[in-house]
Parts: structure tokens; sequence; C-alpha cells
């Protein structure tokens, strides 16, 4: 047994340096002050230049310095108009980040005293935070694997792997994996040809090797070689499943790490939420080489106004 700490020093984060940094609400919002409004400098709507504002106290508000208009830094954030305490998202957020499989609200009810549907209402809202436009692949890199999930439902009349369109009434996820990089996964309504080529075009770049099982649904990848993009396959139906380069290994450990979480954790989830569950792990998975750090790259996101955040 290793009993050293794994995780080298400039990416450890611990509860203590939580704590430590952000001790109260106030801290907290200076946190989303200063990311939105370095330095409390912003553009004071009523003098219509850019002007030093200061804290009112008692209130989430900054007021310029010169004609006392307000800023407020919380506006068009997930914390806008919450009842619940500043350094309580805080907390929620640095716990996501620390645990591979997740948490669940459940939990965080226990852990802070607040509702169960409050708790779940922060979650869904943090999740918000994790949803990610990303373009995968493109000259130079190994390539991408590219493979489906089918969660939730129960197949009428038994168990095993879906044939056809034999699929009851489970949802189905594709999923885009770059070889030691990002993934993508994504609720698919549809498990055609047409939909797989479409996902393609949307998120890998062209000049990129797309490596599939057998499945029909990706028969059509083949024609988008014109477009630059390269496709290999590997014979799952004939129990052949990895040949020199080609398999589909990273993607199908990542749809283990899904479905062990979720079935551990969260034990049920809807299709109506699954994407931003999706999301959560994708988030986490893409940063898994910055140890303790996830909460922070979640902090930056926190400032960022809905507006400008993909919905999830």
């Amino acid at each position: 047994m290793n009993r050293r700490q794994t995780i080298p020093k400039e990416l450890r984060y611990t509860v203590e340096n939580f704590h430590s940094r952000f001790p109260d609400n106030d801290a907290c919002l200076e946190q989303i002050k200063e990311q939105r409004f370095p330095g409390g400098v912003a553009i004071c709507h009523k003098c219509e230049k850019p002007r030093k504002h200061y804290r009112v106290k008692g209130r989430t508000a900054y007021a310029c310095e010169t004609c006392g208009n307000h800023i407020f830094p919380l506006a068009g954030t997930i914390f806008e108009k919450t009842s619940t305490s500043l350094r309580l998202w805080f907390y929620a957020m640095y716990l996501m980040g620390s645990t591979r499989c997740g948490i669940s609200a459940k939990q965080i009810q226990r852990e802070t005293g607040v509702t169960y549907k409050t708790a779940w209402r922060m979650f869904h809202q943090i999740r918000k935070l994790m949803s990610e436009d990303l373009r995968l692949g493109g000259a130079g890199t190994p390539g991408v694997e590219m493979d489906e999930m089918y969660h939730g439902g129960r197949r009428k009349g038994g168990s095993g792997r879906l044939l056809g369109v034999d699929r009851g009434n489970k949802t189905t996820v594709m999923g885009i994996v770059e070889r030691k990089g990002r993934i993508v996964a994504q609720v698919s309504p549809e498990l055609t040809i047409a939909a797989t080529s479409a996902l393609v075009k949307e998120y890998v770049l062209p000049e990129t090797m797309i490596y599939t099982d057998d499945a029909a649904t990706y028969n059509a990848l083949p024609r988008l070689q014109g477009m630059g993009y390269q496709h290999r396959r590997i014979n799952h139906s004939a129990k052949v499943y990895v040949a020199g380069e080609v398999h589909t290994n990273t993607i199908e450990g990542f749809w283990s790490l899904v479905k062990r979480g979720i079935g551990g954790v969260y034990h049920s989830v809807s299709a109506k939420y699954l994407q931003s569950y999706l999301d959560e792990y994708s988030f986490r998975y893409n940063r898994r080489d910055s140890g303790n750090l996830i909460f922070a790259a979640m902090l930056e996101r926190a400032s960022e106004t809905m507006s400008r955040k993909p919905s999830s």
C-alpha cells in the first residue's frame, strides 16, 4: 500500500484550504466580484465610465464611488436571488469537484442542513456550469473513439445487449473521446446513421481518425472521408476487442465510470436530467490530471452569466 500523498503538492486543494480561503459569505461574494469586476472596477451605467465600486454593507451589491449607482455581482449567475448562503454553494461545488464518482444531494443535505429540495436544486444549477462545447481530434492527434451506451429502463422479456431497434424504453447516449484527451457525451434521441454522422461533424475536427465497433450505425462514416475524416472498426461481433491500435477501450472505460457512478451514488437518473449528469462526469474526466483543482475550474465558471452558458 502506498501510504504517501499521491497528488502533487501543486495540484492539492484540501478542505482546510477551502475553509481558510472562504471562511464566510463575504469572502465568497468578494471572489465572484473579483472574477466579474477585477479590482471592483466596472462600467457605471449612470456615469457611463469605468468606476471603482465599493461594497454596500448588508447587501450583495457594490456602489459606484462617484454616483452611488449599484452593481450586483451575483446577477445572471446561478446564485442570483438565492436564499441559501454563498458559502454552502461554494462548499457543494468543492465536494462535487473533489470526488471521482459524484456526491448525492442527500449527502449534501446531511452535511449542510439544507432541505433535500434545496440540495437537489443546488446540484442541478452547478451542473449547468459543467456543460462544455468542445471540438475533438484534428490533424496530428492519436484519433478519437466513438461508441454508444444505453441508460435506464428495462428490456421486456430479458436482459443483455439491445439488438437493432429493440431499445425498449432505454435512453441512448453517444460518446466521443480523444485518446489520452477529452470526451463529449451527448444524449441522442435517435441512434441512426444520419444522427451519428451529424455528431461527428459537430464535435470532431476534420483530419481525424475515428475508431468504432462494427455496429450498423457507423456504416456511413466512411462516406465522410471526403471531408478529411478517416474510419477504422473493431469487430466486436467476432469477439475481437483489440487489433493493434484499433479498439474502443477508452470510451468503454468512461461508460463503466458513468454506470458505476450513477448506480452507486445516484441510483437512478431520469432521461430528462441525464444530460446534466453526463456533463458532470465529462467535466471531471476532462480534468482528471488536475488533482483537486477541479473546484477552481468550476469557480471560474461560476462568475459567468447564464446567458453565456449552454443550458442543460
